[in-house]
């Protein structure tokens, strides 16, 4: 199954933070409860890695409020040996 990082941000403010957390809290979503945050570093925004089926599938977990403003991105681990087979035709 494809496995995607998706990335929501928000302002830099403890305004902003608190309210992202309570979005995330009030909607029951399953991106709260496996999310990363950058906020204690300075770096106002939240990550986590699922897998689903589709782009649209990862993009439902965000909650409304922060999806326009989401980035997801399509990931995947090469084997160590597959690198070259695997990797390089992504960049021609």
């Amino acid at each position: 199954m494809p496995r995607y990082l998706i990335e929501v941000p928000h302002k830099a403010s403890k305004k902003s933070c608190d309210l992202a957390v309570e979005v995330f809290k009030s909607t029951g979503s399953h991106f709260l409860t496996n999310a990363v945050f950058g906020c204690p570093d300075g770096v106002h925004k939240a990550w986590i890695n699922i897998e689903t089926n589709t782009r649209a599938g990862a993009l439902r977990t965000v909650p409304p409020p922060f999806r326009d403003n989401a980035k997801v991105i399509r990931v995947r681990k090469f084997a160590l040996e597959k690198v070259d087979k695997n990797l390089r035709p992504h960049h021609k």
